[in-house]
């Protein structure tokens, strides 16, 4: 058996694979980019081929032929983008429709109107927006020729983007983690299967849907026509709870934000159903053996992807990287003020409508102005989900942060200062890939727990500390509740 686990991370805008050594020590990665598709305002498509293409060809140039060396595969993926394919040909029979889009705002708000949420919310521990997969897959039964027709002819499969992987890498097996189940809006956190009245609720056939597993175990085998020998799957886990468990946020209480192409906040409600207030979600964070770990979370939809588009839709900079240098080249933003609602606003307003906006502008305003507020607009939503996890009696201790923007030291340190909280950064960011690599681990059997395996994986740490002060911090939070009420 091999001592190496093989990473598969799925996400928006590329795909990865990584090698892993059982110390949590990446050792070699592989990358490609994803086409992303905008065929209407609001819309966003990927093609499923072209993921499980370039995933497959990232596996087998990170594998080289070291394929003896990987004893399990972890697969961690974009949570809500669903895939719809023929389950004959195993091909999609449409785009992906991608988690920011926002078609289903409609038939999202037919069924608020019809009073359907709070029951949708009690049972799911989801809000009714077109974030989740449920909405996507009745859309695409409403309006796609050839789904439509593989449903009626029994050919048709749903999955998200794990379920999909599995499917190809497998040659077949149709299944789905309880973490990306939990995403969809048509399973009961306390069910252990799709649940047969939310399915008809939304107008998706159970039929078409994938088995419900846990997160880490044997769960699927790969089969010998991808990398030359059979290997087996034994972690699946959606993107935001991987990072959870990969920043070791196991007890009760522990509270992780990832800054990717969006914000993404859990804290660990162990085996409470997470019962939420204030319009934050239930979600579950992992299973084994039919027994789930939950967690209440906040969702933000642009965050990394805000800066994407000060950099190809503005031409203000030339790569992310400026952002820090520019912030700190000026004192403050000059009430420059940035809500980025480009897909509408997350947790905990949701309002699939809202539109961004950049207030404040004077002649003083520049580059440096507007890449500042952009940088200060993660924490000013922060902010805004830090309050309303208190006021569903989940208070944040401290925060540890990862994703691709946390490595900006000014951003991290806005952070602490606006949530005057303690906030703490791994030296290894990539914490997605890593509790994909815990999980496998444990389903292979290199530890006993996620526990375990996540204090022998994790490594060093670095703590930024609230300095900023008080009528500065009260001043910033009142001009961004201005701009918020534009939005």
């Amino acid at each position: 058996m091999g001592e190496k686990i093989l990473v598969l991370d799925a996400g928006t805008t590329s795909t990865r694979a990584m090698i892993f050594d059982r110390r949590g020590r990446m050792e070699s990665v592989a990358q490609s980019g994803l086409t992303q598709h905008y065929p209407k305002p609001g819309w966003v498509e990927h093609d499923a081929s072209e993921i499980w293409e370039k995933t497959l060809s990232c596996m087998r140039e990170v594998v080289g032929e070291a394929a003896a060396d990987i004893a399990a595969i972890g697969i961690t993926n974009q949570r809500e983008t669903v895939v719809a394919w023929d389950r004959n040909s195993g091909e999609p029979l449409a785009r992906a429709i991608v988690w920011q889009d926002r078609r289903t705002a409609g038939f999202c708000a037919q069924l608020k109107e019809g009073g359907q949420e709070p029951d949708v919310q009690r049972r799911t521990g989801l809000v009714l927006d077109p974030y989740f997969s449920g909405t996507k897959m009745r859309w695409m039964l409403d309006n796609d020729e050839a789904v439509r027709a593989a449903a009626g002819q029994g050919r048709l499969a749903f999955g998200t983007v794990e379920s999909w992987l599995v499917y190809k890498l497998s040659g077949g097996a149709h299944v789905s983690d309880a973490s990306n189940a939990s995403r969809t809006l048509l399973l009961a956190l306390d069910g252990e299967q799709f649940d047969e009245d939310l399915c008809q609720l939304f107008g998706v056939p159970k039929e078409t849907l994938p088995q419900i597993i846990d997160t880490h175990g044997v769960l699927a085998n790969c089969a010998a026509n991808c990398l030359g020998r059979e290997i087996p799957i034994c972690g699946l886990v959606g993107d935001q709870q991987s990072a959870t468990i990969g920043q070791g946020c196991l007890s009760f209480g522990d509270t992780k934000a990832t800054y990717g192409t969006g914000a993404f906040v859990l804290t660990n409600k162990g085996t409470d159903i997470p019962r939420s207030d204030n319009r934050m979600l239930g979600t579950v964070l992992h299973q084994a053996d039919g027994k789930r770990t939950y967690a209440i979370e906040g969702s933000c939809f642009v965050a990394g992807s805000l800066v994407q588009y000060l950099r190809d839709q503005l031409g203000l900079i030339g790569s992310a990287d400026e952002t820090e240098a520019l912030a700190r080249s000026i004192d403050d933003s000059g009430e420059v003020v940035i809500v980025p609602a480009l897909a509408g606003l997350g947790a905990p307003h949701w309002q699939p409508d809202a539109r961004g906006v950049i207030s404040g502008l004077s002649f003083a305003s520049g580059r440096a102005q507007i890449a500042r507020a952009a940088l200060e607009a993660m924490a000013h939503q922060t902010h805004d989900l830090c309050a309303a996890f208190a006021a569903d009696s989940a208070p944040w201790k401290s925060l540890r942060i990862d994703g691709g923007m946390s490595a900006n030291d000014w951003m991290a340190q806005d952070l602490a200062d606006m949530l005057e909280l303690d906030v703490e950064r791994p030296d290894f960011i990539e914490t997605t890939a890593l509790g994909a690599a815990i999980c496998a681990s444990v389903g292979a059997g290199f530890y006993r727990s996620l526990e375990e395996a996540a204090e022998a994986m994790r490594g060093a740490t670095q703590v930024f500390v609230p300095k900023m002060e008080e009528k500065v911090r009260s001043d910033r939070l009142a001009r961004y509740a201005r701009a918020l009420s534009a939005a």
